[in-house]
């Protein structure tokens, strides 16, 4: 069994908080990390009709029934039980009481959140990482914020880059050959579509929520304009609003706010949208590797979201937790990904190709200026193998440091 880089965070929760939520997308591997740390005699899923119809009858008479820790899996089905726990861990403030999961992000839902606000933690499992799936723990977030940069990397050709990315990190897909591959993650949004999402909401017209995944997966890790996205589709802008927000409650896309120095501003500018996983994009375009290897652009835009999730994945388990950004100015000057730990910046610019040149520093160049004292590295991210100075605070290094490190 790969472990899960979360394992060690998940087992610190349980230890000083009496509620901790386990979310992620379905068939990320939530169920089999609960019953690593939890014996599977105290497991219940929600998704067994009778413990399902018992929690949602009487939820203070089902959680009074237990007096050590217990896993409920798929607790999005049953979000009347959250205020039965609350009440529960109210009369009982012990550590490690419930292991939530669920594969909808419940933190979403303002009304559910708020009922254990203090009584809770709350911790994501993605897709395998990179470095899970080689059984290496990733320290490059670690390695950005030192004083100084580990050495090269080793190099990656755009076969090897794109296997990578089409390959992507659902347990359930990733031994899989490319058509299964392929098969499996259509059906797997079918699935969510016609079961999670039915479960969170009774709208209609559920039927364009594919369409828009296949539009979005056309421009993966660009800034969402919806305007143009509601033209394309012939949906009202409100409703494609509550349809993305949707998608990124059950795990299937996520949000990437952009950074400004100016902490207002950020929630009025444009969020990029990525992939939870980029081979499910290239899934929904039919996209092979071969295909990929010979259209730049796309494998581009692929390659990026695939490092920003992976980057996503590291901080989830990291100590600073930092928060992932991207960057964008009026001019257009840009910066893939930003890194920010209290207040201090980093910018990470993802090429695809095995050279690099000064004006591939442009957009760091501008986050630098703009951020001041605040910055504290760039990196354009690149094929090559070799660790390259531009200046004293910028570099360009092998793109394998994310996994390597």
């Amino acid at each position: 069994m790969i472990r899960r880089h979360i394992e060690g965070p998940l087992r610190e929760a349980l230890a000083d908080t009496p509620v901790v939520l386990l979310v992620g997308a379905r068939h990320t591997g939530k169920s089999t990390l609960a019953q690593t740390v939890v014996p599977p005699s105290r497991y219940l899923s929600l998704d067994d009709a009778t413990i399902l119809a018992s929690a949602r009858a009487a939820p203070p008479e089902f959680v009074a029934g237990f007096d050590q820790l217990v896993v409920i899996d798929e607790v999005q089905r049953a979000p009347e039980l959250l205020l039965a726990i609350k009440a529960s861990v109210d009369r009982r403030r012990s550590a490690g009481r419930f292991l939530l999961t669920g594969s909808a992000n419940v933190m979403m839902m303002p009304r559910i959140a708020d009922s254990l606000v203090g009584r809770m933690e709350h911790l994501t499992l993605w897709p395998f990482s990179q470095g899970e799936i080689s059984r290496h723990k990733e320290g490059f977030l670690d390695a950005v914020w030192g004083d100084r940069l580990p050495g090269g990397a080793g190099g990656i050709s755009v076969a090897q880059l794109v296997e990578r990315v089409t390959r992507g990190g659902y347990p359930v897909a990733y031994s899989r050959n490319e058509p299964r591959r392929r098969a499996w993650f259509r059906s797997y949004v079918t699935g969510v579509v016609q079961r999670d999402v039915r479960d969170l909401t009774r709208i209609e017209g559920l039927t364009a929520l594919p369409r828009l995944l296949a539009v979005l997966a056309a421009r993966p890790a660009s800034v969402l304009n919806l305007a143009d996205v509601s033209r394309d589709l012939g949906v009202p802008y409100t409703t494609l609003q509550r349809y993305v927000a949707l998608l990124e409650t059950v795990f299937l896309i996520r949000a990437v706010p952009a950074w400004s120095g100016n902490l207002g501003h950020r929630v009025t500018k444009t969020h990029k949208v990525v992939f939870v996983d980029p081979a499910l994009a290239a899934a929904l375009l039919h996209a092979s590797a071969a295909r990929l290897v010979k259209d730049g652009t796309l494998a581009g835009h692929l390659i990026e979201n695939f490092v920003a999730m992976e980057l996503v994945k590291q901080a989830s388990w990291h100590a600073d937790e930092p928060r992932i950004y991207h960057f964008r100015t009026p001019k257009r000057a840009e910066v893939d990904v930003v890194l920010e730990v209290d207040g201090r910046v980093v910018g990470i610019e993802i090429k695809g190709s095995d050279r690099v040149t000064e004006g591939d520093f442009r957009g760091l160049r501008a986050l630098a200026q703009l951020a001041g004292r605040r910055f504290h590295r760039g990196l354009v991210l690149y094929r090559g193998e070799r660790m390259v100075p531009f200046a004293p605070n910028l570099h360009a290094a092998p793109l394998t440091s994310v996994w390597a490190w």
